[in-house]
Parts: C-alpha cells; structure tokens; sequence
C-alpha cells in the first residue's frame, strides 16, 4: 500500500479534544494542503467518537475511532499497540504527535515499531517540493534551530505544545467517522501502573498558558513566588520557575521550566531573578517575546529577552504589577 495522506495522533482531556490536539491538526491541515491529500486523526479511549464532530470543526477530513475497554485509561502498551495497529492499516505518508506527557512516551517507541525516524520537539513542519517532511527544531539547548527531513515513511514529527494556533472552528465541516477495531489482551501490558496520583492543578497549566511568569535563584526563597502569582492574576498567566528555585524547595517540580522541565511556548514570558542558563533557555526558546528582569546585567537571559529590566525585583516588579492591574481595568 502506498503512503498517503496526514495522521494526527489526537488526545482527549475531560472527554473532549486536547487544545494540544486542535493545534497538531492546524500544522496537520496546512501539509495537508500542500500535499493536496486528506487529513485524518486517530482518537483512542472508551468512547472516542464524542470528539468527532469537534475534530472536524478544527481541519480534520477523516476521524478514526480506536474504541476500547482497556484504552479508558492511558497505559503505554496498550496505547503502542493500538496505535502501529491504526498506523499500519492507515499507512499515512506524515504521521504527527504533540509532544505532550504521552506523547513523548509514545512517539519515539511507535517510531521504532513503524521502522522510521522521529523529529522531536518541533517547531515548525512544511513539506518540500518532493513530498518530503521538513521539521524545524531546537538545538543545542535552543541556541540554534535545525532544519530536518525524514527518510523513511511515514515521516513523523513531534510538535510542541503552543507552536501552532488552532484553526478557528468551522461549523460547516463535516468528516467521516471510521470505527476502527483493535485487538488487545492483557499479556500486552508489559508495565503496572501500581498507583495513579492525581496533583491538583491550580491556576492555569503551563503547557497551554499564553502568558508565563517563572521566577529563579534570584527570588532570595520560596515568599516572593506569592508576587509573581499575584501578577500572574493580573494578566492571566500561568507561574512557572527555574531548576534552581524547585532544587531548592521553593515550589514544586512541576513549576520547573527548562530541559529537565516543562517546555513551553507562550506568547509572553517574564522572567524574574533567572539568570538565562542554556539548560533552561532550552525549554522557552519557542516564546514569542521573553521580558528579563535580574540585577545582573551581564546575565545571559538579556540576550535572549526582547525587553529588559536591570535592578532589583522588589522594587520593580510591585510597581509593574500595579501598572497591569491598571491598564487591564482600563
């Protein structure tokens, strides 16, 4: 069977389509266009098709729903499985993941099973005049970009979270919904999950906030991070911090921003009291404007920020807080 056409990997939050999801059909709808093929998306889970309609709505041509028991749950065997068993039968040219919690656990694993390469964490995908995938993607902990391409079929690529828009929703699209049946057992579950823990999340998640505000060493301890939350609800921002203030304790790994980290890619990122280490620059590199404030002006973070602040935070950030609070008023 020849390769064509475009397979998003779709994930579902709360039974409906992952934001991540709408943006990996965007990138998806535009290779698409240029291949001048179908788009289509592979939902897994109990009851997958409940996503369909809002698929459609957001670019997809064609939804197959993987519908199974033992996919209520996310488990990472179960997953693989179903997905080379989707993978093969569709036999797509490009196949696209986001680069989500399980997507990272996914995409490498399905691409050594489907004998091909894997782009990760990309940026950006186009297809050249030969059909083949082109994927921009950080290097060098964010210090340059690469441009790949994929050899062997289907090119797949995982995109980060935040690097496309989605497409706006049209009411008038309508796709096919394919009930694609799989076959598995327990004997294919290698791991247990022993126990699953559920964090509360408070404020907005990290991965999908447009507007990040992370604070580092130079924050002195754990007390400032209540400032930056209080700016963060000014502007709708979601809090984040360097490896250096969740190694010291000060908040919780899960705040952390940088290669051992969340990779984010939001619209805005203020930082304050982070020096701009290569290690954490590699996890905000996608941010569309960063704003540094740090009393060192030799730190590394101005070079890579659009807009700087050289002083101490405590006398800066009250009064950048106060002025937001204003012009969101106004």
């Amino acid at each position: 069977m020849d390769a064509k056409g475009v397979l998003i990997v779709g994930e579902t939050a709360d039974g409906e389509l992952s934001s991540t999801s709408k943006e990996i059909l965007a990138a998806g709808r535009a290779l698409a266009d240029s291949l001048g093929q179908e788009l289509s998306i592979g939902v897994l889970g109990r009851d997958p098709g409940s996503v369909a309609e809002d698929a459609a709505r957001h670019g997809a041509d064609r939804v197959y729903a993987v519908a199974h028991s033992m996919l209520e749950e996310y488990h990472p065997d179960l997953y693989l499985a179903a997905l080379e068993s989707l993978a093969r039968d569709v036999a797509p040219a490009v196949l696209l993941m986001g680069r989500t919690a399980s997507g990272r656990d996914l995409a490498p694993r399905l691409a050594f099973r489907l004998s091909t390469g894997l782009a990760q964490d990309c940026l950006e995908v186009r297809v050249d005049e030969s059909g083949s995938l082109l994927a921009t993607r950080p290097v060098y902990g964010g210090n340059a970009m690469a441009t790949v391409s994929c050899n062997g079929t289907p090119h797949m690529a995982a995109i980060r979270p935040k690097a496309y828009e989605p497409l706006d929703a049209d009411d008038s699209r309508h796709a096919e919904v394919v009930d694609f049946a799989v076959e598995l057992d327990a004997s294919m579950a290698r791991s247990r999950v022993v126990e699953t823990v559920k964090e509360e999340a408070k404020g907005i998640k990290l991965e999908e906030a447009g507007i990040v505000v992370a604070g580092g060493r130079g924050l002195g301890g754990p007390e400032p991070f209540a400032d930056l939350q209080e700016l963060a609800s000014v502007i709708g921002a979601g809090v984040g911090a360097s490896r250096a203030a969740v190694d010291s304790g000060w908040v919780p790994p899960s705040f952390q921003i940088g290669l051992t980290g969340m990779t984010i890619t939001p619209d805005l990122y203020i930082t304050v009291g982070i020096s701009g280490a290569s290690q954490h620059m590699a996890g905000c590199s996608g941010a569309k404007v960063i704003v540094a404030i740090n009393k060192d002006s030799e730190a590394n973070i101005f070079k890579e920020a659009r807009y700087g602040v050289v002083g101490d935070w405590k006398n800066i950030l009250p009064g950048l807080t106060e002025a937001l609070r204003d012009l969101v008023k106004s």
